[in-house]
């Protein structure tokens, strides 16, 4: 998805002309946006799926956030790249899901390891 997004950016560049900035053109901004915010999120939220398969909790729920920050961060550039500047279902949806990974996975990992500590 980064390859996709960072290919979108490098061709919207190359038909504007343009080497740095968004030279004004909304189009260019809003693929920059999303190939931005996806290089903002998905970091962490790999890392806390990542930690949530390594301390041994259900396959469930590791693909269960995978699913839901693939879903999300698709949905997230699809909006931000087709309707740049403003409100779109795709952006809202896809944030709210990539928000919710990071927070289920953070609060998943604060209970298992109290959990962890009670029964050692």
């Amino acid at each position: 998805m980064l390859l996709m997004l960072s290919y979108l950016v490098s061709r919207q560049r190359l038909s504007k002309k343009v080497s740095l900035g968004d030279g004004g053109h909304k189009e260019l901004a809003g693929v920059i946006r999303a190939h931005a915010n996806f290089t903002e999120y998905v970091p962490l939220a790999l890392v806390l799926i990542l930690m949530t398969e390594l301390s041994g909790q259900g396959v469930w729920q590791v693909h269960a956030l995978g699913i839901a920050l693939v879903l999300g961060r698709g949905l997230h550039a699809y909006g931000l790249s087709t309707h740049p500047g403003g409100k779109s279902f795709g952006r809202m949806s896809g944030t709210m899901l990539t928000w919710l990974v990071i927070l289920i996975g953070s609060l998943n990992l604060i209970v298992w390891s109290f959990y962890r500590v009670g029964s050692a």
